[in-house]
């Protein structure tokens, strides 16, 4: 389905500067080796999977690794990285909708080639890169959700199934992407450097993904709009379908991991963040053990928020530092959150295996679906 040319497009003389590498790149060299190898997506998937099981079970008896250091550059380079992504995918964007139309800006893959053609094929190949978030999580001993690995599996694939297929929609699945991971990687750096941020900045940062997978359903709504009227859309139905699957289901797991860290009161979570909280100030010598009388253990707790208002000890930095000194154990802090999950995994599970088996059937052939919705 990818073509070679498109008209109109964003040339590389409406950029006030070009980069030497951005105008080398050569659109159907970089197609075509996607559309040879785009299956690698899931092979590597299924070992990055295998890997994290093996990576777990000899972490188990070892000591986590410290790689604070580490930890900065990588979320602080891959922080730059979107920024500057987002930079050169910008202009192109505002340009395909001022200058032609929405439409045209979600059916029309004039960006698959110059500037942005190379920042696509950079994004497509960083989703193998940022496989590197799971191997600090696993050597640092962190619990390890299932909508981490979950939304680096589906990612990867779906961003080479689309890539090979100059998937217009593209346009705005990577600006969007790109922009929310400049602001996610940023706020992970300062939080490996111990800076203390307000709680708000990690709920902004949950909330632009959410808005993400609303944006994502949208625009997949809008092309099935197009598409079933009759008019041409460059997406195929088995890629269409593979993103409503996933934007949907990282929209469930996103609005359920919001509500059971932000919103939801009186589960395990915050009851261990609390007991957290107040073993640690009992400790640094802040305030005595409260005694049994109910009066005084209320006072002790106003004293505790007090201290805590005063101090302006957020909850989120004292849930890492408590978790970091190994005050909490790591697996039973999320345990209310892994829990939640249990009644949606099951039901995005069997949606991606019909995903996956029209993807591999995409591979030899355009799909009947196409023929049955005309």
């Amino acid at each position: 389905m990818a073509r070679w040319e498109y008209w109109p497009y964003y040339g590389l003389e409406n950029y006030l500067y070009t980069m030497p590498f951005e105008a080398k790149f050569n659109m159907m060299e970089s197609t075509k080796w996607m559309q040879e190898n785009w299956f690698h997506s899931i092979t590597s998937s299924i070992a990055y999977v295998i890997s994290i099981y093996i990576g777990q079970k000899l972490m188990e008896s070892r000591k986590p690794f410290c790689l604070d250091n580490l930890l900065i550059a990588w979320n602080f380079g891959l922080a730059l990285f979107s920024l500057v992504g987002v930079c050169r995918m910008t202009p192109e964007l505002l340009w395909s909708v001022r200058e032609n139309s929405f439409e045209y800006s979600i059916c029309t893959a004039s960006f698959a080639q110059g500037v942005t053609g190379f920042w696509t094929e950079m994004f497509a190949l960083s989703k193998v890169a940022e496989f590197g978030d799971t191997v600090f999580i696993v050597l640092r001993k962190r619990p390890l959700l299932f909508l981490h690995w979950y939304h680096h599996v589906t990612v990867l694939v779906y961003t080479w199934h689309a890539y090979k297929d100059h998937t217009a929609s593209g346009r705005w699945f990577i600006w969007m992407n790109y922009t929310v991971h400049a602001f996610m990687y940023t706020y992970y750096a300062l939080r490996a450097m111990r800076k203390r941020l307000p709680k708000m900045a990690a709920m902004m940062v949950t909330i632009l993904q959410i808005l993400q997978m609303v944006g994502g359903v949208f625009i997949g709504i809008n092309i099935l709009r197009i598409k079933l009227s009759g008019r041409a859309c460059q997406q195929t139905w088995s890629n269409l379908y593979f993103s409503f699957t996933i934007y949907f289901s990282y929209f469930l797991l996103f609005c359920n991991f919001f509500y059971c860290t932000y919103l939801k009161k009186g589960n395990r979570y915050h009851a261990l963040l609390a007991g957290g909280i107040r073993n640690k100030i009992q400790k640094d010598g802040i305030m005595e053990e409260p005694s049994e009388d109910k009066n005084e253990e209320n006072d002790v707790a106003g004293k505790v928020r007090n201290h805590l208002k005063r101090r302006s000890l957020l909850i989120v930095d004292a849930f890492d530092s408590i978790q970091s000194a190994g005050e909490i154990e790591r697996d039973v802090v999320t345990a209310s959150v892994v829990k939640s999950f249990r009644g949606i995994v099951p039901i995005i599970s069997i949606c991606n295996v019909f995903s996956i088996l029209m993807l591999s059937v995409d591979k030899h052939c355009n799909i009947v679906l196409c023929y049955a919705a005309r």
